[in-house]
């Protein structure tokens, strides 16, 4: 793909535009091609036991995987999920935004691969670790 790299501001637009449904922000958009992306956490997203849900961790995964390959190769809409797999390491905190850092392992032309580290903000040990694959599509 040869789009030109969007800026974090163009980044966070297209999400804004074309996810309203979620409430994940991009926080950051580093020089190296990572991905910050934070989920805010209230009662909605807690389950029994005062833990937040393995599906708003899930989502912050591939939220981010999403937006750092779509950093790296251009806003390419069609970029798909073909697989997430995330292991639960601890209990992120019901108190504080859970905080995805995406980076990529592997861009290729029809495959991205991305490996994520989930936390609860503030915190420096990851409540959870995903790695995800994307399809990319032809131009």
């Amino acid at each position: 793909m040869t789009s030109p790299r969007p800026s974090q501001a163009e980044l966070a637009a297209f999400l804004q535009a074309e996810f309203p449904q979620t409430r994940c922000t991009l926080e950051a958009l580093d020089d190296d091609g990572s991905v910050v992306v934070a989920h805010p956490v209230g009662l909605a997203e807690l389950r029994p036991g005062g833990t937040v849900s393995g599906p708003v961790m899930m989502t912050v995964a591939d939220v981010a995987l999403y937006v750092a390959i779509l950093a790296q190769i251009g806003i390419v809409p069609l970029a798909v999920t073909t697989n997430l797999s995330i292991n639960f390491l601890r209990k992120p905190r019901a108190d504080r935004r859970v905080v995805a850092r995406c980076r990529l392992l592997k861009l290729g032309r029809t495959l991205a691969v991305g490996e994520v580290y989930v936390f609860s903000e503030g915190e420096d040990e990851p409540v959870a670790h995903a790695t995800g694959t994307y399809a990319i599509p032809r131009a």
